[in-house]
């Protein structure tokens, strides 16, 4: 069974802490896949497709540290409030969830403290290191949004989502759309709402670190070359963004 978060590049010297939410599709066998046919586990509703192939490259290039969620956001979101509708969804997008569907207080309690306070109770101490020793730090997490929602195709090649960090961010997107031919979202296609949210508000906003959520699109991180491209573009925006 994986764990519920990998630290990738823990020496890493960048200001730079990569997190990945939803890097991962499984689910434990006693879940029976939450009473969905196989092939929707393959799709976003289960996790970001690209998003953790992403990550890694983009930790490489920044000699990043990197946090990988090992479970299926379909079982609980770590993007999510605990309050949050969306925390254990029911429908995502248009597609209801079986195992997620009526679940007890109990079941509740027991995911969360399965997967997601492991997941940011190490988000928390790696923050709380490296401020102890005065290193600079910006939290970024790597995130895909699908070509197409509910029947609408988004212009977007990727956006940059941000809530308190406005400077950082719209810097963020210029050094973006900078580059030739690129649409770049600016708080686009999701925006960072405290009731919805849970990366940016609490481990970046909360503390007064720069922080924000790179989306790209699904159909640019299909194979090794997307990833590569995406994670060299990624990299040269984030090292001009980044404040010195």
């Amino acid at each position: 069974m994986p764990a519920p978060v990998t630290l990738c590049n823990a020496g890493g010297g960048s200001p730079v802490l990569l997190l990945c939410e939803h890097a991962s599709n499984h689910i434990p066998p006693e879940y029976r896949d939450l009473g969905l046919p196989a092939a929707e586990l393959q799709r976003h509703i289960a996790y970001d497709i690209g998003a953790a192939e992403l990550a890694r490259r983009l930790s490489a290039r920044l000699d990043a540290p990197l946090l990988l969620a090992g479970y299926s956001r379909l079982l609980i979101d770590l993007n999510r409030p605990l309050a949050a509708p969306s925390s254990i969804p029911e429908i995502s997008e248009a597609t209801v969830i079986p195992g997620n569907r009526g679940i007890d207080a109990a079941e509740r309690a027991r995911r969360q403290a399965a997967w997601f306070v492991p997941f940011h109770d190490c988000v928390a101490a790696l923050l709380d290191a490296r401020i102890a020793a005065g290193q600079r730090t910006v939290v970024i997490g790597v995130h895909s949004f699908t070509p197409v929602y509910l029947g609408q195709r988004r212009p977007w090649h990727a956006g940059i989502l941000y809530g308190e960090a406005r400077g950082f961010g719209t810097a963020l997107v210029r050094a973006l759309a900078a580059e030739p031919g690129l649409v770049i979202g600016d708080n686009e296609p999701y925006r960072i709402e405290a009731a919805m949210d849970y990366t940016v508000p609490v481990h970046g906003d909360a503390r007064g670190l720069d922080a924000v959520l790179l989306e790209v699109r699904q159909d640019l991180l299909g194979d090794a070359a997307g990833w590569d491209a995406w994670a060299d573009r990624l990299a040269r925006a984030l090292r001009q963004a980044i404040p010195r």
